[in-house]
């Protein structure tokens, strides 16, 4: 690995803000300090005028992954490649256990698609058939294969979907072993009525999809999880918090003592459900669930960023084309054009998340540069048993950096991005500040429009706990 050294940077962590050199060997951060003076073998970044940063964690990807007759169409290679663009190094993407399988087959073949990664990877598994032997696979993947974090659905009845019990039974199994469970809130039940009868009407516009998707469902099934989790004494993590009303019970509970954190996304945060009111289909780019919402919402997550009853930004990046060509239907929305329930559900984001979050948060001020940081890199980092070796600008750290212009003005644009998903929810929105330059464990990854990181380049990040901070 090459010897190298960023001079004149301001580095922000979550909790500092100020200029130094950094000396990279081996990989990790060895030396931070003024002036600091290397041999000419060493290589030399100026970032004067830029931010370091630590580079971006994303706990919420779906790369390669199947939902129903749909697939993601993003690769771990494109994936991954996208998301060290937009100054992400590290994710955490959700792997599957199939219905009467057990988990480890599900990981297994979660290793063998993640090996295209091109920044490091950890894995979450999801629960959809739980019974003894699975919790026994819980204990085995928590011990001996890194995978600390479990997701259940509390929606998508007959797909995804478990029962209370069963939510139950995992969380205990989690808590026990040093586990956290993450949980999809909504009341899928209640939800498949709204949608049936909405069908039955012939209301199939993907405007329906919001429609049917009531944020007092969203906030009820919060509720419910949180007391789940409270009575099984196991940390929680509610996923892609979208209403006021899953908010104010993570509030609640968090203001009680319990052990409840939750993360919102980029598109709950800056687009609301006028996007449904678009011509013909074009509303289906905006079918994600929970689904948009309207600006009061929008002005509850801002509030709840601000009093950290919300403490981590995700992408939930589950990029399923809008258009069928070139991937084929399986890959794409028009799967739906006739019947709104059947849009595949999740919308792309991995590439536009720091980029979207400094514009609309730091320089809007609605956020400081350290909370910039902090909800974006370290407190993810932290959550999912990653820190100190990610998430941080610290001596032993993973010399994972981002060089980030605080003031290049610049358009998003879809044909742009690394991606193979073939829209933007954030076509043609203006944002200031670009990510610049970016290394993961010390190898320069992205430098401009520059690709020079490689397929496979990422490694497994074995994870020993999650939940605790």
């Amino acid at each position: 690995m090459p010897t190298t050294l960023i001079k004149n940077g301001r580095i922000v962590t979550a909790v500092d803000d100020y200029r130094a050199d950094i000396l990279i060997k081996d990989g990790r951060i060895h030396t931070i300090g003024r002036d600091l003076s290397v041999g000419a073998e060493v290589a030399v970044h100026d970032a004067a005028g830029l931010l370091v940063l630590p580079g971006g964690v994303d706990v919420h990807t779906h790369l390669d992954w199947e939902f129903g007759p749909s697939r993601t169409v993003d690769t771990f290679a494109t994936g991954t490649k996208a998301a060290a663009f937009g100054g992400t190094t590290t994710i955490v993407d959700f792997c599957n256990q199939s219905k009467g399988e057990s988990p480890l087959k599900g990981l297994e073949d979660w290793h063998r698609r993640r090996a295209s990664a091109a920044v490091d990877v950890g894995a979450h598994m999801i629960l959809l058939d739980v019974n003894a032997q699975t919790l026994a696979d819980m204990k085995i993947l928590i011990e001996r294969e890194g995978v600390s974090s479990f997701k259940l659905f509390m929606a998508y009845p007959g797909v995804l979907m478990v029962d209370d019990g069963a939510l139950f039974q995992a969380m205990r199994v989690a808590g026990a072993n040093g586990a956290m469970i993450c949980v999809h809130a909504e009341n899928g039940a209640v939800i498949q009525v709204l949608v049936q009868e909405a069908v039955a009407a012939g209301h199939t516009s993907p405007k329906y999809h919001m429609l049917t998707r009531p944020s007092l469902m969203e906030g009820e099934a919060t509720h419910r999880a949180i007391r789940l989790a409270e009575l099984a004494d196991t940390p929680l993590y509610i996923v892609h918090l979208s209403a006021a009303e899953a908010l104010a019970a993570v509030t609640e509970a968090r203001d009680r003592g319990i052990h409840v954190h939750a993360e919102t996304c980029p598109h709950y945060l800056f687009l609301t459900d006028k996007e449904y009111d678009r011509p013909e289909f074009e509303g289906a780019k905006f079918v994600m669930t929970p689904p948009l919402r309207d600006a009061h919402h929008q002005h509850a997550l801002w509030r709840g960023l601000k009093t950290n009853d919300l403490q981590v930004i995700s992408t939930d990046h589950c990029p399923f084309c809008f258009n069928e060509q070139p991937y084929g239907l399986k890959y794409s929305k028009q799967l739906g054009r006739e019947d709104f329930s059947k849009i595949p559900n999740g919308a792309p984001g991995i590439e536009t998340r720091l980029p979207l979050v400094y514009d609309g948060g730091v320089a809007k001020g609605r956020l400081s540069l350290n909370r910039f940081v902090d909800i974006t890199a370290t407190t993810p980092a932290k959550l999912f048993g990653l820190f100190p070796r990610k998430g941080t600008i610290a001596v032993g750290s993973d010399a994972d950096l981002v060089l980030f212009d605080p003031n290049e003005r610049w358009t998003i644009r879809a044909a742009e991005h690394h991606s193979r998903v073939d829209y933007s929810l954030f076509e043609g929105r203006e944002v200031t500040g670009r990510v610049k330059k970016v290394f993961l464990r010390g190898d320069l990854i992205v430098d401009g429009d520059r690709w020079l990181g490689r397929d496979g380049q990422g490694e497994f990040l074995h994870r020993p706990s999650s939940g605790r901070l």
